[in-house]
């Protein structure tokens, strides 16, 4: 009788979470079926082949690998049923998709894999982009190697003209067909033939778009608007302007805040983006706006209200539905902020990180800056700063032009 666990495998994607993966033993040798899941490896208990409760979607993904692990249990027994010998290896043959998997069938699963991972926002998304393929397929799925760079030319011809979207959210369409594809690939690799994407196939490349933050003289209209206290206004207002504070924390980590991260004048909060933990010193103009809502601390130790009707945090895509529709309410509340203040620029809880960095400028090193932003690559920070850097650009305009 071959053994089935579900195991750790030690190759670290860029996050530094390890893939979950199916083993198949038989006659002491094994195969792998990867599950499309990765955890940290504090996450995962390996004597009972489970995800600690400290992942924040461990219930829902604990039962997707209970699943995997039983079916692989059923596929070994009907084939030791059926033969006297078999191998590990025949047993994943027979568990990972065929070639003539269909794409639909496939991309639910990622789908699936979304939702389970707690990526409300992806999800949602690439939902509706499902949706769109679906409807300009008329419905009808398609096997992988239907999906031919000319049928993909015909879908970015409709989404242009139909659909009426723009350029970047076209190549995000293309995008779920190239990671649903990925996705396949990985689980045989002999879907890669049909690859519709790449050099001399087609290309995905966005338009480059020009990143804007506020001028010192904006921000401090902002801070002097004279609002309602504890009105939906003021309320947003003092969620953009924490988030400035401490150079740009996405809404999502803002609203997550507890009493318990501020600790001897700083700010102690992990980036919920990359898992990357940090420390900022607390501003003066943060204080005061953080003792306007100390006198309504309750049982939950979250500083504001958004998140308080959840159980706990731990539900990431409950948490992510929860920020995604706050997040709107904090938006149309800063549209009538920017009217008030006199600011025709598109006022958005990201502009608050573009914000920073436009003021930063050239004045900060580009590795504090990295710091800042919690980047895992100085090459990233360099690359989002480029946005905000025009000095050199200015200079030289001015030598030309200076007559």
């Amino acid at each position: 009788m071959g053994a089935i666990k579900v195991v750790l495998r030690q190759k670290p994607d860029a996050e530094g979470k390890l893939p979950l993966a199916i083993r198949i033993t038989k006659d002491r040798k094994s195969s792998f079926i990867y599950v499309g899941h990765s955890v940290f490896e504090k996450d995962w208990d390996d004597k009972s082949q489970t995800v600690k409760k400290s992942h924040p979607n461990s219930a829902r993904l604990n039962n997707f690998l209970l699943l995997k692990k039983a079916e692989a249990n059923d596929k070994l027994l009907e084939l030791e049923s059926e033969k006297k010998t078999v191998s590990s290896k025949a047993v994943k043959e027979t568990l990972k998709p065929t070639v003539g998997l269909t794409f639909f069938a496939q991309a639910q699963e990622y789908l699936e894999n979304l939702r389970l991972a707690g990526k409300y926002v992806q999800f949602q998304s690439q939902r509706s982009r499902y949706n769109a393929l679906v409807e300009f397929l008329k419905g009808k799925d398609v096997a992988f190697s239907d999906i031919t760079p000319s049928l993909l030319m015909h879908y970015r011809a409709w989404l242009e003209g139909k659909r009426q979207i723009k350029e970047r959210s076209v190549i995000n369409h293309l995008l779920l067909i190239r990671d649903v594809f990925s996705k396949a690939i990985k689980d045989n690799s002999k879907i890669e033939k049909y690859y519709p994407f790449g050099k001399g196939k087609v290309s995905l490349k966005f338009p480059q778009s020009q990143k804007m933050g506020l001028s010192k003289e904006e921000v401090v209209k902002i801070e002097n608007l004279d609002l309602i206290q504890g009105s939906p206004i003021d309320h947003a207002r003092n969620i953009w302007l924490i988030s400035f504070y401490f150079a740009g924390i996405r809404v999502s980590d803002v609203l997550k805040l507890k009493w318990t991260d501020f600790q001897e004048d700083r700010l102690h909060y992990t980036m919920g983006k990359n898992n990357k933990p940090g420390s900022l010193k607390i501003s003066e103009r943060a204080i005061k706006i953080l003792d306007k809502y100390r006198s309504k601390k309750d049982s939950t130790n979250l500083i504001f209200h958004e998140l308080r009707s959840l159980p706990n945090l731990d539900n990431e895509f409950e948490v992510q539905r929860k920020v995604a529709f706050a997040n709107r309410a904090i938006i149309k509340q800063l549209k009538k902020i920017a009217e008030l203040a006199g600011i025709d620029k598109k006022l958005s809880m990201h502009i608050s990180r573009h914000t920073f960095g436009n003021l930063s400028g050239e004045t900060i090193p580009v590795q504090m800056l990295q710091k800042l932003y919690r980047h895992s690559s100085i090459t990233t920070t360099i690359g989002y700063q480029a946005n905000f850097i025009n000095r050199e650009a200015d200079e030289a305009l001015e030598k030309v032009l200076g007559f």
